[in-house]
């Protein structure tokens, strides 16, 4: 028996029972072959403090400190530029303001990426305080803590789950699991976790982003440059192990899925990201794609649920999920310890499952 069960080897399952593991013994079930498969494993691996809603911006700021320090850290310098084509001066301006990024030069701007096109370049902004996260080590410290206090156990999908006297009952296959609170971080199927377990959906809405990896254009050194990325988030590109790494930064709307990348949307992406640079896209050498899976109000969702408190969310990270994770992880832990949360009390009423219930 089990003081904790985490549906989802993600990292939002596998922070959370990195925190959890502090109360009581944790299981984490995956039903795919290895952690970090889909949400966590196609991520752009980026903390951006500004980048999000104000409440994911509150979570972001309280990781920083983490991210930077514990285990070592795993942060390395990056930067982040936005840049804007004709017509999108007033775009560019908001994210500018949004992020508290300081305009640059075109000069500034083909400086730091040389193969942004002066010609069709009419604004930029710039900020050195963006960076790589190494997500494979801050999921493995995490791991790490778990299996002090626990197990994680891959090739597990779930496909019943009971209330019983003292807790839950999780069934995979032929296999059993008892444990006394069920922690559901379960991603884009986190709605389906809850009916399983017979609690009502919150309308969590998996939403595709497709991504190509392109050579580094010819003659160029990439590892240096920023990520760069297109107003109103119409594009992105990032330096990836010798690569660059493009996305339409498209939302559309899926069903929970193994995420492949749309053809037609990925050519479009592609297209707006070739209108910004002078070196053309001659070929791709892989693309894929994931999903950003959102709550309603698109906060997160952290916390025990009001119809029946052994059963906790931890859900609807919806892109953020490696920069906003020590915070967010401790935040649960805090709600289901019973202590008082660092963050301000209306930030915790925003993330409680209770929101969407009242």
């Amino acid at each position: 028996m089990y003081d904790f069960i985490i549906i989802g080897g993600g990292i939002a399952g596998i922070s959370a029972g990195a925190r959890l593991s502090k109360l009581g013994s944790v299981l984490v079930l995956e039903g795919e072959d290895a952690l970090a498969y889909h949400a966590s494993g196609r991520s752009a691996a980026m903390f951006e403090e500004q980048y999000g809603a104000p409440r994911v911006i509150e979570l972001n700021r309280a990781s920083r400190a983490y991210h930077e320090t514990a285990n070592g850290g795993v942060l390395s310098p990056r930067g982040l530029m936005l840049v804007a084509g004709a017509g999108q001066e007033e775009a560019l301006a908001k994210d500018l303001a949004a992020m508290n990024m300081p305009y640059i030069t075109p000069t500034e701007a083909t400086d730091l990426v040389p193969i942004l096109n002066p010609d069709t370049l009419t604004g930029a902004g710039y900020h050195p305080d963006a960076w790589d996260i190494d997500t494979d080590l801050l999921l493995q410290n995490f791991a790490r803590e778990i299996r002090a206090n626990g197990a994680i156990r891959t090739s597990q999908k779930v496909d019943q789950i009971t209330r019983t006297s003292n807790g839950w009952r999780v069934r995979s296959g032929e296999n059993s699991f008892d444990g006394h609170v069920l922690v559901n971080a379960a991603g884009a199927w986190a709605d389906e976790v809850a009916k399983l377990a017979g609690l009502p959906p919150i309308g969590i809405q998996p939403y595709r982003r497709s991504i190509a990896r392109i050579p580094a254009p010819e003659n160029h050194d990439v590892t240096r440059w920023p990520m760069f990325m297109g107003a109103a988030e119409s594009w992105y590109a990032k330096p990836d192990a010798g690569a660059l790494i493009v996305s339409p930064e498209e939302e559309d709307p899926v069903p929970p899925q193994d995420a492949w990348a749309d053809d037609m949307v990925l050519a479009e992406g592609l297209a707006r990201y070739e209108a910004q640079v002078t070196e053309p896209v001659t070929r791709m050498i892989a693309n894929w794609a994931g999903l950003r899976s959102f709550a309603p109000d698109r906060n997160l969702i952290l916390g025990r649920a009001p119809q029946d408190e052994s059963f906790v969310w931890c859900a609807g990270q919806g892109g953020y999920g490696f920069q906003t994770s020590p915070a967010a992880s401790q935040l649960l832990a805090d709600v289901v310890a019973g202590r008082t949360p660092e963050l301000p009390a209306e930030s915790v009423a925003d993330f409680s499952p209770a929101r969407f219930f009242a």
